[in-house]
């Protein structure tokens, strides 16, 4: 009887696929179509869905698995924690954390780029009227999450109902529509880079380059679009059943994956990707608008706001459950793991929303600000995911099980060497978010009796010293937001 009552108030199967999809479903689907076509050709594109496709099936199984034979470990930091120590816990914990809310400052900029659509001067997404209806919507939602988690949980699995039918009724026109004979046209950017190298667009057009070139220029792209994939995991202390978890990650990336293929090259079978390249954000709202004019626009419009905001409800819950987690494993003081009467750990959820502000006043300095926050989010969280990656790894081998260890290394390389090839300079501006971090983390060891060690002190130091050496190369503009 009262593992019945458990499961009532447990997050059950639909609302960690939920927690899954909405978390990743929220502006990369519609914004992929004009950015990769910005970067590469339709051949190149569906190359490098193919890499990443491998690269996070691999993830998907190994958090899948993790899930299964670790079910003592809550939260996806505490895969590092286990494997390597308190400061390799709060190193993953905090990446995440700081992509957390990063992600919702895309999503932000996003959503008043769509307003744009019915009113330009809102355009491109980071003015003052732009940053001031931002922040009241970021405190509304802030404002649900405290009043419970598990409730606006069950909401975000509702509004991934409302975004994925938005979507599929996008994508039945794309394929109705679609025409080989454009998307064939120029399937490897051949055609377009010979028409820049012969000054057709003008001195200041930049080819594509070569087919290599291409697929690592999409790899920051298309892993923006999986963030929120371990969504599940993030919340399984809250889990009805904790079986649920993996089943929902790996349903909910074979779901995504599918959408964002469909999504990113179904419409260069309606429009040359030249084409789409040229559009503004998000690309996807104007092609449909051109697949039906008079109401296309007007729906994708409404499908953007909806998607977003429940993205942005996933990317407020997932944060302030992991900093709370944290607090429980001793990683973070523990007034952050504080719950509230609603059981909701209402210091991080405001901790999250101050530090959101902050981030939406700097980007009114920003020439691309969608582009910047949504490469911060995806850097800062490969590194949560490349400790997982690497958990499982160990994992496998420590068990004797060639097909585990294998997921995890495919998944590790596949994260590492995409981070390192087109994200080295987010990267480094990452680790200046780690700076005030570790002050807290010490000030958490010495909270619960533990000393730092002389490793930790070093690992401490290097990041810092990183984190500053980025901040004189912003400066230098070796580097830029």
């Amino acid at each position: 009887m009262e593992e019945s009552t458990s499961e009532k108030r447990g997050i059950g199967l639909f609302g960690l696929i939920g927690m899954v999809v909405s978390s990743c479903i929220g502006t990369g689907v519609f914004a992929i179509t004009g950015q990769l076509a910005g970067v590469a050709s339709p051949g190149a594109v569906l190359v490098g869905w193919l890499i990443a496709g491998v690269g996070f099936l691999a993830l998907a199984f190994s958090l899948n698995n993790l899930t299964d034979k670790r079910p003592d470990l809550h939260g996806i930091f505490s895969y590092a924690d286990a494997g390597w120590g308190s400061m390799a816990g709060f190193i993953s914990g905090w990446g995440y954390w700081l992509s957390a809310w990063l992600g919702n400052v895309a999503f932000a900029t996003m959503m008043m780029s769509t307003i744009g659509y019915f009113f330009p001067a809102f355009l491109p997404g980071n003015t003052i009227p732009c940053i001031i209806i931002a922040s009241l919507v970021m405190w509304g939602i802030t404002y649900l999450v405290i009043r419970g988690v598990e409730s606006a949980a069950f909401l975000n699995a509702i509004v991934m109902v409302c975004k994925v039918t938005a979507i599929a009724i996008t994508l039945a026109f794309a394929i109705f529509l679609f025409k080989a004979g454009i998307i064939t046209e120029d399937f490897w950017g051949n055609v377009y880079n010979a028409a820049v190298a012969a000054g057709a667009y003008g001195p200041e057009a930049v080819g594509l380059g070569d087919v290599g070139t291409q697929i690592i220029n999409c790899m920051v792209i298309m892993m923006w679009c999986f963030v929120g994939i371990e969504g599940a995991s993030v919340v399984s202390a809250r889990a009805a059943k904790k079986s649920n978890v993996g089943k929902a990650t790996v349903i909910g990336f074979l779901c995504l994956l599918a959408i964002y293929v469909g999504a990113s090259v179904l419409p260069y079978g309606y429009m040359p990707y030249t084409e789409i390249a040229q559009l503004d954000s998000p690309a996807l709202l104007y092609v449909f608008n051109a697949m039906a004019p008079g109401w296309g626009g007007a729906f994708i419009s409404i499908a953007i706001v909806v998607s977003i905001l429940g993205s942005w409800l996933s990317f407020t819950i997932l944060p302030a459950e992991t900093t709370s987690e944290m607090a429980d494993y001793k990683l973070l003081p523990a007034g952050w793991g504080k719950l509230n009467k609603h059981g909701a750990p209402q210091l991080s959820v405001v901790l999250v929303g101050a530090c959101i502000q902050v981030f939406l006043v700097i980007l009114l300095f920003s020439s691309s600000a969608y582009d910047f926050a949504m490469a911060m989010c995806t850097v800062a969280i490969v590194i949560t995911w490349a400790f997982a990656a690497a958990y499982q790894a160990k994992w496998g081998i420590q068990n004797k099980n060639g097909l585990q260890t294998a997921f995890g290394l495919v998944a590790l390389i596949f994260l590492v060497v995409a981070t390192l090839f087109n994200g080295w300079s987010f990267l480094l501006l990452t680790c200046v978010g780690y700076i005030p971090g570790f002050f807290i983390y010490v000030k958490a060891r010495k909270d619960y009796g533990n000393t730092i060690s002389a490793g930790e002190k070093v690992c401490m130091g290097i990041i810092g010293a990183l984190g500053v050496v980025s901040l004189v190369l912003l400066r230098m503009g070796v580097i830029g937001i």
